[in-house]
């Protein structure tokens, strides 16, 4: 009865279902790459119709694709060097999320056969005759009614060079190309023909989070958002020790970072900076030239800035990450007058209590100036966003263990919160710190002066 069931559910099912099947994404393995893999790209294409089951285009009979529709904007996913063969894990995450952004086309372009090889620099090679191959396919779209401003090209690692150079071909009349840590080895000294610039397309956003290894230094996009500073994140292994993850974490977290910013989990403001040394020390909080709109923000949304930005003229904007999802941190800018008899140099940590639950920020990437009535501004940026703050408690270590311990008075402090700029400001009046101890004190209302 058993096989009897199942023989009729299986031999019943209307002819369409019982004929479907989904075209995937090339699964090689180590033998491949050990071997070699010679070029073939397939391109997969994805739409809210067919999220679970990808179908294979024609590279040449569109119209007999009833699923693409032209009329819709079209995003191409691009992935990058793949060592092993395996498939990217995070390929149906980042295509379910685009789906959620509009309706839309989405075509993973399969290069697997070519990038599956422990030949980096036959990869490297490949990006030409990939970008070739995909210039062949954007044109047909042209030709069949879709316009080039409706493409959106995502690369990841060596996949950005190749959207660049499929930009180029295109002369930049691509809507836009999204880089996710442009691959570093064999581009660091390359002309702006020979890799991702911000000519490919009408408007280029760049990701980095891993500059002093895998990834690409420098700005090649009309705005450049650089996590912690670029190049290692929180979380990411600092030893040998930790196996691949330690060659891999920190160029990853570029995919992971972008698909947060999909899942609106996470809203990644940059804040436009020279340098991220300059960030830190709490000089680029303002975004003055975005005016009326804020600072941008990572993600797909970042469009929105395009205009002001192709104003500017190339940008750089910085942000600082958790080690986990959500992986935002709660920014305040902490301005200071002191007031004290000795200059005096430290760092200084800062907890924001609520109840019996607090969280801390280090202001300890260099030591701090402090002497008769000088403004100090820091950024202070805390993991946890507590609400509401009761209490504020802060430390300034200047690393004197013997002799006596100076005393540093705070003719005021005022904390802004930069994330939330309908939350009131807290200021607090005449406080003395006595170096490497803790004070606390309620925040008050800054127009209040007790």
């Amino acid at each position: 009865n058993v096989f009897l069931s199942l023989f009729v559910r299986i031999c019943c099912l209307p002819s369409s279902a019982a004929s479907e099947s989904c075209d995937n994404f090339t699964d090689l393995n180590l033998t491949h790459c050990f071997i070699g893999t010679i070029l073939y790209v397939r391109l997969l294409l994805y739409t809210r119709s067919n999220l679970e089951c990808g179908r294979e285009l024609s590279h040449h009979h569109l119209s007999s694709q009833p699923l693409f529709n032209l009329s819709r904007p079209t995003a191409f996913v691009i992935h990058g060097y793949r060592p092993t063969g395996a498939p990217p894990i995070w390929i149906d995450h980042l295509v379910h999320l685009l789906a959620e952004q509009e309706d839309m086309n989405i075509i993973v372009v399969d290069w697997n056969q070519g990038a599956a090889n422990l030949n980096y620099y036959t990869a490297v090679l490949n990006t030409r005759e990939a970008a070739q191959n995909l210039t062949g396919f954007i044109l047909t779209m042209q030709e069949e009614g879709a316009p080039l401003s409706s493409v959106h090209l995502i690369g990841v690692s060596l996949g950005a060079h190749l959207a660049g150079f499929v930009g180029a071909n295109l002369k930049g009349k691509i809507g836009r190309i999204t880089g996710l840590d442009p691959a570093g080895p064999m581009f660091t000294s390359a002309t702006p023909e020979e890799r991702l610039d911000p000519s490919d397309a009408m408007f280029v956003d760049v990701l980095h989070t891993d500059m002093n290894s895998f990834g690409l230094r420098g700005a090649h996009g009309h705005i450049d958002f650089y996590a912690n500073g670029g190049a290692d994140q929180p979380g990411c292994p600092k030893t040998i020790f930790a196996g691949k993850s330690y060659f891999v974490c920190d160029h990853q977290r570029s995919v992971f970072l972008f698909l947060c910013s999909l899942n609106r989990t996470c809203s990644l403001t940059g804040y436009p900076c020279s340098s991220y040394s300059d960030y830190l020390e709490g000089r680029c909080l303002q975004c003055e030239a975005f005016k009326p709109a804020p600072c941008p923000v990572l993600g797909y949304d970042v469009s929105q800035w395009r205009d002001t930005l192709l104003k500017l003229g190339q940008t750089k904007v910085f942000f600082s990450t958790t080690a986990t999802l959500p992986y935002k941190k709660l920014n305040y800018r902490v301005d200071m007058v002191t007031w004290n008899q000795y200059l005096r140099w430290g760092v200084v940590y800062i907890r924001l209590h609520s109840g019996r639950t607090f969280t801390e920020a280090r202001i300890d990437h260099k030591l701090l100036r402090f002497e008769q009535y000088t403004s100090t501004r820091l950024l202070a940026q805390f993991d946890e966003d507590l609400q509401p703050v009761q209490k504020i408690s802060m430390r300034i270590s200047t690393g004197n263990v013997i002799g006596p311990r100076y005393k540093i008075r705070l003719l005021r402090i005022r904390f802004t919160p930069l994330d939330h700029p309908e939350r009131p400001l807290m200021c607090r009046f005449d406080i003395i710190v006595e170096e490497n101890m803790e004070v606390a004190f309620r925040p008050l209302p800054c127009n209040s002066n007790p």
